[in-house]
């Protein structure tokens, strides 16, 4: 048997063209017991599978592939980019065996640090990219100059950016200390909390994302080190 992973597709499907069966071969299969999807005996040839469901065929599996999850404490001065000729990648930072075949779930500018999440499992980063799911995420921003109030209700209004034709969504900013402030968006424009801060003339010293909708940077995980997410914190994403 040729085993040939797949995306989502009918079960009936999916063994015909990993076996190279007909599809009346593989319903006598499921009438015999003789497959077993996720370790469960499989009957019905409309069941759909991914390419994360377990299947196997007697004693033959066909599709083992598991779903990864990781957190990186991102270290300014890395790129998030799979591979980069001038610069450390956040790939490069992690020691999985399977890091080739990760994604990575919204990116950081080089010069900007903390959370990153990786996956091979498109499904769950959509819940976290797509523009419609609006997940929020948080960055603590150091500036070079004090803030002031006035900054909160320009945030809170969104801003015009000229070069894309568009006004921001509203952004909350609170200010935690003359020079320090901590900002939450649902969106991410190129530069954004930079040009952001730029229209009061206010340089962005220092810039680190705290969360990712539910997700928070591990406080106990060190600058440059990653763990695989706990099955709580990946299911929280589809809740």
């Amino acid at each position: 048997m040729k085993s040939k992973p797949l995306g989502k597709s009918r079960l009936d499907r999916f063994i015909s063209e990993a076996c190279q069966i007909s599809r009346r071969d593989v319903r006598l299969m499921l009438a015999k017991k003789r497959v077993l999807v996720d370790h469960k005996i499989a009957s019905d040839i409309d069941l759909i599978v991914d390419k994360f469901s377990h299947i196997q065929v007697d004693k033959q599996v066909l599709q083992d592939n598991q779903a990864s999850y990781v957190m990186l404490h991102k270290p300014t001065g890395v790129v998030s980019a799979t591979k980069d000729e001038q610069h450390q990648t956040v790939i490069d930072l992690l020691t999985t065996e399977d890091k080739n075949s990760l994604h990575i779930v919204g990116r950081l500018d080089l010069n900007t640090s903390g959370l990153v999440l990786l996956t091979n499992d498109s499904r769950w980063s959509e819940q976290l990219t797509l523009p419609e799911k609006k997940v929020a995420k948080r960055y603590l921003v150091t500036l070079a100059e004090p803030l002031t109030t006035d900054y909160i209700e320009a945030f809170a209004q969104g801003m015009y950016f000229g070069y894309e034709d568009i006004i921001t969504r509203p952004a909350k900013l609170e200010i935690l200390a003359d020079n320090l402030a901590r900002v939450t968006l649902v969106e991410g424009r190129y530069h954004q909390i930079k040009r952001m801060f730029g229209r009061f003339q206010n340089q962005v010293v220092a810039l680190h994302r705290e969360a990712i909708g539910s997700l928070f940077l591990d406080e106990n995980l060190a600058v440059g080190q990653s763990r695989s997410l706990t099955e709580n914190e990946v299911e929280d994403i589809f809740s």
